[in-house]
């Protein structure tokens, strides 16, 4: 039962992050800057999951060196979700979140470069396989573009060496030791305050009023923010982090769907099987890492 839980669990965590493209492009539709869409994201997320902290009994006292390292680590996730909407406004959302979701590559990389951890024969293989898996993947979505593709698929790259960094810095600092809650819960606040500077300096952040956009604010901060990462801490708790990291397929699977049906995004055989390729590369990895 508790593994059932924890599949559950980590098909809604990755389901519901997928919907992070949807709520971003409704936002932007309506005017709204990068920096403004992410103040509110990180903003709302880190209240609720601050109050669900606090309802839990979390204990958000942290030492200044256990602060000064989440501080380094909310800059690595600030830059992943500025690179991602930059990315979801420049070419087709369901391409930038597949190749977002090449970040365990990155991490396997990272391991054996500076951690001297083995490769393998499998890792470069899988390595290779992505790469073969994004080419297709642009193939296929060469024809549709919301503004520079160049840039749009740079910022996607971006986002996963940020996110990789963001990891690989988890497992091999301090905050390792720190509540995954509270951790999230400060990794967001800094990187709302990050954004909040960045829009003072490129016109601003609106204060809302009006109740349909809160509904997209509240879509991108509860669900595809807290919701998601919460689920996330419950799944690894209950079945790992390999079988979870399996299930983040789920991710740009959602991303590409909402893509084709809510914004009229391409869905070639050979995006397909760009995709296709990109999962099964890591999940090759992410199976082959917990192997002795």
């Amino acid at each position: 039962m508790n593994r059932v839980k924890g599949i559950l669990w980590a098909a809604l965590s990755s389901s519901t992050f997928g919907l992070a493209p949807l709520f971003t492009l409704l936002l932007i539709g309506v005017g709204y800057s990068s920096f403004e869409v992410l103040t509110y994201r990180w903003g709302v997320a880190s209240l609720c999951l601050g109050a669900y902290g606090l309802m839990a009994g979390c204990n958000f006292r942290l030492g200044r060196h256990e602060l000064g390292t989440v501080f380094l680590l909310s800059i690595f996730r600030a830059a992943t979700s500025l690179s991602l909407v930059i990315a979801y406004q420049n070419i087709a959302s369901g391409m930038a979140s597949t190749i977002h979701f090449m970040y365990p590559l990155v991490v396997a990389l990272v391991m054996m470069c500076f951690f001297r951890e083995r490769g393998s024969v499998w890792t470069f293989a899988a390595i290779a396989l992505s790469i073969v898996g994004a080419v297709l993947l642009s193939q296929g979505n060469a024809g549709f573009t919301r503004g520079d593709t160049t840039l749009g698929i740079v910022s996607s790259v971006v986002s996963v060496v940020a996110y990789g960094g963001y990891i690989v810095g988890v497992r091999k600092s301090r905050a390792v030791e720190i509540d995954s809650t509270v951790l999230t819960c400060y990794v967001m606040a800094f990187g709302a305050l990050f954004f909040i500077i960045g829009g003072c300096f490129t016109g601003g952040i609106r204060l809302e009023t009006d109740p349909r956009t809160w509904l997209c604010i509240l879509g991108i901060a509860l669900p595809a923010t807290a919701l998601s990462n919460m689920a996330l801490v419950q799944a690894i708790k209950s079945i790992g982090p390999t079988l979870t990291s399996i299930f983040g397929a789920m991710e740009p699977v959602t991303a590409v769907v909402i893509g084709v049906c809510v914004f009229a995004e391409p869905f070639t055989v050979q995006g397909a099987g760009g995709i296709l390729l990109i999962v099964a590369a890591v999940t090759m990895v992410v199976l082959r890492s917990r192997r002795p």
